[in-house]
C-alpha cells in the first residue's frame, strides 16, 4: 500500500511538472534558437556549427517608424515640396 501510495505520489509530481514545462512562455531566446535550428535544416557537423553561430549572433533589425521612413522619403526636398510629401505619405498606410 506504501508503495502504491509513493508511486501515485511520484507520477503526480512528475506530470505536474511536464505541464508547467509546457505552459510556461518561451523568452527570445529560445525563439530565435527554434527558427535557427528551423533554418539549419540537414546541415551537419562544422557547417552547422558556423550556421549556428552566426545565426544565433544576428541583431534583429529594428523596425522604423513611419515618421522616420517618410522623413528618409522627403531628404533633399524644398521645405514646402517636403512638408506636402511628408503629410501624404503619413496619411497612407
Amino acid at each position: 500500500m506504501k508503495k502504491l501510495f509513493a508511486l501515485t505520489l511520484l507520477s503526480m509530481f512528475a506530470s505536474g511538472g511536464a505541464y508547467a514545462a509546457a505552459n510556461e512562455p518561451v523568452n527570445p531566446q529560445q525563439e530565435k534558437m527554434k527558427a535557427c535550428n528551423t533554418k539549419a535544416g540537414d546541415m551537419k557537423g562544422d557547417e552547422r556549427k558556423a550556421f549556428m553561430k552566426t545565426c544565433l549572433a544576428a541583431k534583429p533589425e529594428k523596425k522604423q517608424s513611419k515618421m522616420a521612413i517618410c522623413n528618409e522619403k522627403t531628404k533633399g526636398m524644398s521645405k514646402p515640396d517636403a512638408d506636402k510629401a511628408r503629410s501624404e505619405c503619413m496619411k497612407a498606410s
